[in-house]
């Protein structure tokens, strides 16, 4: 999780913030705690009945039916309180639970706005930690821990009130007896707050591990690392165990604090009440209505603890959640959007100026300095001309992907512009830019769904079915992803998490049909068939440029057989672009596209899929060398 320096906020002003979402479920949420508070005044009322009886029949006439009458008195107050508690579960469970609904969409809608440097800093095990765990906090709460503790501090005002005014002497006993137990609440809020914070941070750090380990496995059973991986996670599951016993424990202390002092208050109050009442300055009905309040007000003090250990934690659930929803996403919609022009002809011209970027500033730890930006572009100069296709070559880690990724304002430029005909990127709604602009990246990333689904993701859900399908079967036509007929269930076949049941370049060529399928103005490829040898990838780039006759395209290149089907070729060296021309002229006259080519023969290739198709490196070099002697024959 990122770090954070910030001060630290009253606990009712962090809550207080969940009225936002709250607001709709509070009257009922108000109404079960009226119901909450009728029960708890019910139970005080039971006292007074029992003083009346003691003064009266019991004590005077021995009257058969006045205490027949006052038993009876005391089922329907029982009764009335069993029923008034029913009325509290069933009037706050709907309210609470579409509460929790509200902020878990919220949240979710606002990781997906947020931009992708914020996902490049936070771990998923975080965010998933804060959308499920921390809100079902929140919820149990918001219809619980609040309503009670209120009903709790009022039982015990109007509990110790009516002690008071039964009994004045023993009241007050009771009221010096509750200082201590402020004092230690106030001292629990102090110290159960740290860890309850802690122990949440910890279980998001818990949940990112299993989440890497899982995603991982094939590695870690690949290089027999099980035992390493079972190793930290037990470190780390250990470190959050460390937390919870903290937290039970700081719990318990005041716990058996608030349940010892009450029992020694009614000692005192004992010791103190009974000669009272021989003397006939304190009455038996009332020195029994005192004891009977007491008890019934014993309860909530002996619970006070657990409902603010209950607050302390949906506190420190709450501020992990309004972390994420206070981010302020730096990649957002302008306050006058600009459309973007119309092309009857499909392509768009696409200019980059001046582009500069650098990853924004990342924090270091505490104690640490934070780490100083990089930049990766330096003033990017480049023109896509509508309806052709450039290859963009450089070294590993000169800048390429990224480069990409500032056309659809994956991130957005540091300085300079990125235009669309003539349209600053940033002055376009990201939704209309994003239909205009498609990527397929080198890493492809599929969803745990079918394979017509991940192909049509793009395309508007209004379509109807039969254009779909023929959509469909061209995308995968063109990305010569044939193979999914033969898939157990055909383009209906789940092919599950990331789509890991599929082979590297399988998941490519999906991938692939995807990006064809929205049939963008602007196609970016991030060298998307890597994973492909080198006449199935000729095959592909063949129908994709009769496809897409007419869209801008932009693709990352490794390979010299990819290099050598563009219409031209740019060279990214240093951040900037060093030369554009045509493959043929960049070999003769540029030495950086040459090293670049030849740096390639050690670039790792794909693997053999399980359709049969092989990744041929040897191709390659041989392409590379042709290349080579090319370039040694040129003047």
């Amino acid at each position: 999780m990122p770090p954070e320096n910030r001060a630290t906020p009253s606990t009712t002003r962090v809550m207080l913030r969940l009225v936002r979402w709250a607001r709709p479920a509070l009257p009922r949420i108000v109404l079960g705690g009226l119901t909450a508070l009728g029960a708890s005044l019910l139970a005080l009322a039971v006292p007074q009945v029992l003083r009346s009886v003691v003064n009266g029949p019991l004590l005077t006439d021995g009257s058969r039916t006045a205490v027949v009458e006052a038993a009876g008195l005391v089922l329907l107050l029982g009764l009335l309180e069993s029923f008034l508690v029913w009325s509290r579960r069933a009037l706050v469970l709907d309210p609470g639970t579409e509460a929790e609904l509200a902020m878990r969409r919220d949240l979710f809608a606002r990781l997906l706005d947020l931009p992708v440097e914020f996902h490049d800093r936070w771990s998923g095990g975080q965010l998933l930690s804060r959308s499920m765990s921390d809100l079902s906090t929140v919820r149990r709460w918001m219809v619980f821990g609040l309503v009670m503790l209120c009903v709790s501090a009022t039982t015990m005002v109007v509990g110790i009130g009516l002690m008071i005014a039964t009994a004045p002497v023993l009241g007050l006993v009771y009221l010096v007896g509750a200082v201590p137990m402020v004092w230690l609440g106030f001292r629990f809020r102090q110290g159960y707050k740290a860890v309850a914070r802690k122990a949440r941070d910890q279980a998001g750090d818990l949940a990112t591990l299993v989440e890497e380990s899982v995603h991982g496995i094939r590695v870690l059973k690949g290089f027999g690392r099980g035992q390493d991986a079972a190793g930290d996670f037990e470190a780390q599951a250990a470190l959050l165990r460390d937390s919870e016993v903290h937290k039970a424990r700081t719990q318990a202390r005041v716990t058996l604090a608030l349940g010892a002092i009450p029992e020694a208050i009614l000692a005192v109050s004992l010791a103190v009440g009974v000669p009272l009442a021989a003397s006939g300055r304190l009455s038996v009905g009332a020195l029994v209505a005192y004891f009977a309040t007491a008890a019934i007000v014993n309860g909530p003090v002996e619970r006070l603890g657990q409902f603010l250990a209950m607050t302390l934690d949906a506190r420190a659930a709450t501020e992990r959640y309004l972390q994420v929803m206070d981010t302020t996403p730096t990649v957002a919609d302008p306050a006058d959007p600009v459309p973007l022009p119309a092309r009857p002809d499909g392509g768009s011209l696409v200019e980059l100026r001046g582009v500069r970027f650098a990853h924004p500033v990342r924090r270091g730890h505490a104690g640490t300095p934070a780490e100083a930006p990089v930049e990766v572009l330096s003033g990017v100069d480049l023109t896509l001309e509508p309806g052709r296709t450039t290859a963009l070559v450089g070294l590993t880690g000169s800048g390429k992907t990224t480069l990409l990724q500032l056309v659809p304002r994956l991130y957005d430029a540091t300085a300079g512009q990125v235009l669309v005909d003539g349209v600053d990127v940033r002055d376009v709604r990201r939704r209309e830019l994003r239909e205009a602009v498609a990527i397929a990246f080198e890493d492809p990333i599929l969803f745990s769904a079918s394979v017509r689904e991940n192909v049509l993701l793009g395309v508007p859900a209004d379509l109807p079915d039969d254009a779909a399908d023929a959509l469909l079967r061209e995308s995968l036509d063109v990305a010569r992803a044939d193979f999914v007929d033969d898939l157990p269930d055909g383009v209906a076949t789940v092919i599950g998490e990331e789509g890991l049941s599929l082979s590297g370049g399988q998941r490519q060529r999906v991938a692939l049909a995807r990006a064809i399928a929205v049939r963008p103005r602007v196609l970016l490829l991030d060298d998307p068939l890597s994973a492909l040898d080198v006449a199935t990838e000729a095959q592909v780039t063949a129908r994709l440029r009769d496809a897409l006759a007419g869209t801008t395209t932009l693709v990352v290149a490794h390979r010299p057989s990819t290099v050598a089907l563009a219409d031209r070729v740019a060279v990214l060296e240093d951040g900037r672009i060093t030369g554009v021309g045509t493959h043929e002229h960049l070999l003769a006259t540029h030495a950086h596209y040459r090293y670049v080519l030849t740096a390639e023969r050690d670039r790792p290739r794909g693997e053999t899929d399980v359709d049969g198709t092989v990744d041929v490196a040897e191709q390659d070099l041989l392409e590379v060398r042709a290349c080579d002697e090319s370039a040694e024959v040129t003047p």
